[in-house]
């Protein structure tokens, strides 16, 4: 009786997003203090030398991992009416920070990332100014089409944007949802719109 034949072993990018995978479902199963290189590496099937390769640290694995899922969603579109495209990101970005994978990983990053300056660090470089700079970029925008105040700096509101969306999804048990959008993208047009 012959053997079945091996199963091929995957390699480069299929392998990594195999590993990227099975560190969001580990990370959103247990958590970052739950997640560890040796337990990612059990759930894809290769040894814990096969992930050092890619990644130095539990942390960069988390990051690329959230970066997989997550970065897309960071995109606006640009329908030509601002507060509709702010609208519409914001929902969508309420909805992936409330809900798996990016909802439970994120916090454990956020929480581990406290006493960790290089993650909170890397975590703002790659999470929040993206967010913040994709926010600014699309109210800039509007504010060249005149939809916005010309004389407006408008690099506070955005911070101030995207922070109301993270407040709310990681200190408070309030949800993102529509009317708190709405009430957002309402305030910040009464402050910075050029129609009533």
């Amino acid at each position: 009786m012959t053997e079945p034949p091996a199963v091929p072993r995957r390699r480069g990018a299929a392998r990594t997003e195999e590993l990227l995978q099975a560190t969001l479902d580990l990370a959103a199963e247990a958590g970052y203090a739950g997640l560890s290189i040796e337990a990612v590496g059990r759930r894809a099937g290769v040894g814990k030398h096969t992930i050092y390769r890619r990644w130095p640290s539990k942390a960069a694995l988390l990051l690329d991992a959230l970066s997989r899922v997550w970065t897309s969603d960071l995109d606006y579109r640009d329908t030509g009416n601002v507060r509709e495209d702010l609208r519409e990101q914001f929902v969508r970005s309420g909805t992936a920070l409330s809900s798996p994978p990016i909802g439970p990983v994120y916090r454990a990053v956020i929480a581990e990332a406290q006493g960790d300056s290089a993650l909170r660090a890397a975590l703002h470089e790659r999470f929040l100014a993206t967010v913040e700079r994709r926010t600014l970029d699309r109210i800039t925008r509007a504010q060249a089409a005149g939809e916005l105040k010309a004389d407006a700096n408008l690099e506070f509101a955005a911070e101030v944007l995207c922070g109301a969306l993270y407040y709310r999804s990681l200190l408070s048990n309030r949800p993102i949802d529509a009317a708190a959008v709405d009430g957002l993208v309402d305030m910040f047009m009464a402050a910075y719109g050029t129609t009533d």
